[in-house]
């Protein structure tokens, strides 16, 4: 059990490193041999392979860092390898940091350097404009889209179109120290900002903690996830169907001036301007903070290895909060989709081999079998037996497994647009301003959107 949980630990720290910056979408693509079609297959399907003809060799990139371990995803490999005697998959892996690049830098040559590609949500509308992805709209069973989580095919989808299928899932949840929270007289944490600023206030009256919850608001893609709770949980967003910016509506600097205000209020801890996850789990894990919004990865750090933890034993999850008018209205939650795609490369030679690869690595099937270290993008996973079967994995899926499923599908994603990474940096810096006193929230989102006219406009 304990090689088990120290292998599920090396895919949860990595979910809390999923950030960088994103950009557009959508091309052609390759032709097909018309003599031999492409049929639709179910994604869950396993399809036998044709033996005849020459072998075919996939190139797979990925990420060393996220879902199963290399030695688990080489043997999904191995197992592919073996069903499909026509096709040979080899994989590399890079880092988070390196894959986009590498991603890129491969698509320079002819054919690309790789078959399927792991995918970033936030690279999705990049990578599709620029014509690196195999739109697979007419490829997807109609069975695989009903199955999977609606919120998952939001990752791979840009204005309409199925470039990829959904793989690595994560969204941000809501911790909370439940021994620090009934000290403090509170039996049940927050459904509402608004409660969670008056427990926050009586928290600090009784001198629990100094600041009671703790957030990643540093200058980078970490506050825009936080920015993409707030402006979702006050019935507001990034942009509107047709790409025009509206977080600087009245609910967006509604949202932008409740974090400023949790922050002048000592509510939420002033250092959060400079922190990012990990500075997050640290202060929470610490016992220094009651409330924080965080990645899946940190529970079985903070509850479950007291290497790590000094309040074991006394973390539990909430749904996310939302404001008190949008829970009225009917809205129970809101929060972040931080995920990832497996894609085929538009320019592939091999995509109908690729594409059978990565149906095969998103299967039901495998998903569940390797659940340990990976929590499926199929809705069926969470009903029944597979339920239970999931729950039992290891300690920490007992907890998040059940968490995960209620809170996923009120998840969403950043915008996709394909000045995303310009975009969201622009954001950043505005988030900072007001954050810091330099400029009010109004200021500081208006400027923000004019920045991105402006890059809608190039």
């Amino acid at each position: 059990m304990k090689h088990s949980r120290s292998r599920f630990l090396l895919l949860v720290v990595a979910l809390a490193m999923l950030f960088t910056l994103a950009a557009c979408g959508g091309q052609e693509a390759p032709e097909v041999d018309e003599e031999e079609p492409v049929e639709e297959v179910d994604a869950g399907e396993e399809v036998a392979a044709e033996p005849e003809g020459e072998q075919v060799t996939v190139r797979v990139l990925t990420m060393q860092q996220a879902g199963p371990t290399p030695e688990e995803m080489n043997a999904i490999v191995d197992s592919f390898n073996e069903t499909q005697p026509g096709i040979v998959v080899q994989i590399d892996y890079v880092s988070y940091d390196a894959l986009h690049d590498k991603i890129v830098t491969s698509m320079a040559s002819s054919p690309p350097a790789y078959d399927v590609i792991l995918v970033d949500d936030i690279w999705y509308a990049e990578f599709a404009d620029s014509g690196y992805l195999w739109d697979v709209t007419d490829l997807v069973g109609d069975e695989t889209i009903s199955n999977i989580f609606d919120s998952a095919w939001g990752i791979s989808t840009v204005d309409g179109r199925i470039y990829g299928m959904p793989w690595l899932l994560d969204a941000k949840y809501f911790f909370y120290n439940e021994a620090l929270l009934s000290e403090a007289g509170f039996d049940a944490p927050p459904r509402t900002w608004e409660e969670l600023v008056a427990q926050s206030q009586a928290i600090k009256e009784q001198g629990i903690v100094e600041y009671p919850i703790v957030w990643s608001w540093a200058q980078a893609e970490a506050a825009i996830c936080d920015l993409v709770t707030l402006l979702q949980g006050n019935g507001s967003g990034f942009v509107d169907d047709q790409g025009n910016p509206i977080f600087n509506d009245e609910a967006g600097v509604e949202a932008l001036a409740w974090m400023v205000d949790t922050v002048n209020q000592g509510i939420s801890n002033p250092a959060s301007i400079s922190y990012v996850e990990e500075d997050v789990r640290n202060v929470f894990s610490s016992g220094n903070a009651v409330f924080a919004t965080n990645w899946l990865y940190m529970y079985e750090l903070a509850d479950l290895d007291p290497a790590e933890s000094q309040i074991t034993g006394d973390v539990r999850m909430a749904l996310m909060p939302v404001f008190e008018e949008q829970l009225a209205a009917g809205v129970d939650s809101a929060t972040i989709n931080g995920s990832m795609g497996f894609s085929v490369v538009a320019g592939s030679p091999n995509a109908e081999a690729a594409w059978e690869y990565v149906k095969y690595l998103t299967s039901e099937a495998i998903q569940m079998q390797y659940a340990s270290h990976l929590l499926p993008v199929w809705e069926t996973a969470y009903e029944g037996e597979n339920l239970e079967t999931l729950a039992e994995m290891n300690p920490a899926t007992e907890a998040t497994v059940p968490m995960f499923s209620e809170q996923f599908p009120y998840a969403h994603v950043r915008p996709k647009v394909p000045f995303y990474p310009e975009a969201s940096k622009t954001l950043q810096l505005a988030m900072q301003r007001a954050l810091t006193g330099q400029a009010s929230p109004q200021e500081a989102l208006d400027e923000a959107a004019a920045t991105w006219n402006e890059l809608r406009g190039e």
